[in-house]
């Protein structure tokens, strides 16, 4: 159709597609999606190849969160069942880490739960960094500790930190609906603080919550204009004892599309398939590999993932292939001299995939059009498929945010019309960090 052949040129101009084309991604048929994943498809291999890069989580402190955030199961006055422990010790997380590593990541995502960190939080972590970095040569390390104080993206940066998480989540519009004791601003403000210090920026969404298609399209374009290089897309994964446990909006194909739509906004970016796949992508997950470049191996920060076997077996069986820890996964034009894939602040709302008038599309490293060349350039939920936000106290929850218009929820038998609730797909995670079983990797 014309509208996919549009996008198709636009991202591989770089050249950001119009609201109306991006809400025309999301507004196609089950019976377009696979020309959506074939044009989205094309954009992705011309920036990224047929490489995967694989990231792996460390939950470092685990619920008991201060902030009420409606979709996460560490929040005040969750009545999920997960696990729930202070921070691990330094010796801990990187042997955490390497479980990750050895099953084939390249960048290991550290986490806490909490508003955000204390100056002692941050020693802590970056004790954490340099014992990961001593003992994994090439490794990258991103934190996600939550809204961030003047000087500590630099006091990480200084400890050998390569990029910051913080993830929008949702569209200013309808932020208060979901979070009350934040707000959108103050989420913002800390993806600048870490772009500004020189860190490689991570921020994403979280799709399902019962949002319009046009505050998906709002939120990906905000993440345009903040220029992060990396883009985490979660799904929603409804926990029991959450405000938003009955919100099962997604459907395999519904994801397609909002993966497709974000590859043709950001189309150099790093677009990663986050928490939730397994449950909204299910049998389809590999087709999103056409769209995405990057995901998380073995299971999230309170969730059990699928077999980190499983991802490996996935990511070949769909022809593509692991990115290894030589490669660099974002395409030339986004690297700096930090090598990690950081790129400059963004000084206009050309956003991530701004280039100048001037600039060729081809060059070395970056396929040209229509090619899946495996070498090429660089690089994170977002390292926290929550948003990286938690703290420590237990105290009796707060009025839950208003809710907002959403479809119907299923019923078991999905009388409704609306996707079926599979709450069997839900898992709470059992092993790995914090416990004393062997983590999924």
């Amino acid at each position: 159709m014309d509208l996919l052949n549009t996008l198709v040129d636009k991202g591989l101009r770089r050249e950001p597609p119009t609201r109306d084309e991006a809400l025309a991604v999301l507004a196609t048929s089950d019976d377009d999606v696979l020309d959506v994943v074939a044009a989205a498809g094309r954009v992705r291999r011309h920036w990224f190849g047929r490489r995967v890069k694989l990231n792996y989580l460390v939950n470092l402190k685990s619920g008991l969160c201060p902030e009420d955030c409606s979709y996460c199961s560490q929040r005040l006055g969750s009545t999920a069942g997960i696990l729930k422990y202070t921070w691990l010790k330094p010796e801990q997380a990187s042997q955490a880490a390497a479980a990750g590593l050895a099953g084939g990541a390249k960048r290991v995502c550290l986490v806490a739960s909490g508003r955000g960190p204390t100056d002692r939080d941050v020693a802590r972590v970056s004790d954490t960094i340099k014992a990961i970095k001593e003992q994994n040569e090439g490794v990258e390390v991103c934190a996600c500790l939550g809204l961030l104080s003047d000087g500590q993206a630099e006091r990480l940066r200084d400890a050998g930190a390569d990029a910051y998480n913080h993830n929008l989540n949702t569209s200013e519009g309808t932020y208060e609906q979901i979070t009350t004791t934040h707000t959108y601003a103050d989420r913002v403000d800390t993806v600048r603080k870490a772009h500004g210090a020189g860190l490689s920026a991570c921020s994403g969404l979280i799709a399902g919550m019962g949002e319009s298609d046009a505050d998906l399209v709002d939120v990906v374009f905000a993440l345009r204009e903040l220029d992060p290089d990396s883009v985490p897309v979660n799904f929603l994964i409804p926990f029991e004892g959450t405000p938003l446990a009955k919100e099962w909006n997604l459907t395999p194909q519904r994801c397609l599309r909002i993966l497709a739509m974000v590859r043709f906004v950001c189309p150099d970016a790093e677009v990663r398939i986050a928490g939730g796949r397994e449950v909204h992508l299910r049998t389809l997950q590999p087709l999103a590999l056409h769209l995405a470049n990057s995901l998380f191996l073995g299971d999230y920060l309170t969730s059990e993932g699928q077999a980190g076997k499983a991802d490996l077996e996935m990511i070949a069986d769909a022809g593509f292939e692991v990115e290894g820890t030589g490669e660099v996964t974002l395409p030339p034009h986004r690297v700096t001299a930090g090598g990690c894939g950081t790129s400059p602040a963004a000084t206009s709302s050309a956003g991530c995939a701004s280039s100048s008038s001037t600039e060729s599309v081809s060059g070395p490293g970056v396929p040209a059009a229509g090619e899946g060349a495996s070498d090429g350039a660089s690089a994170g939920p977002g390292c926290g498929p929550c948003g990286g936000h938690g703290g420590t106290t237990g105290q009796d929850a707060p009025a839950v945010p208003a809710t907002r218009t959403a479809p119907p929820a299923a019923d078991e038998a999905g009388s409704t019309g609306a996707p079926k609730a599979r709450t069997d797909l839900v898992a709470v995670r059992r092993r790995g960090a914090g416990t004393d079983v062997a983590p999924n990797a």
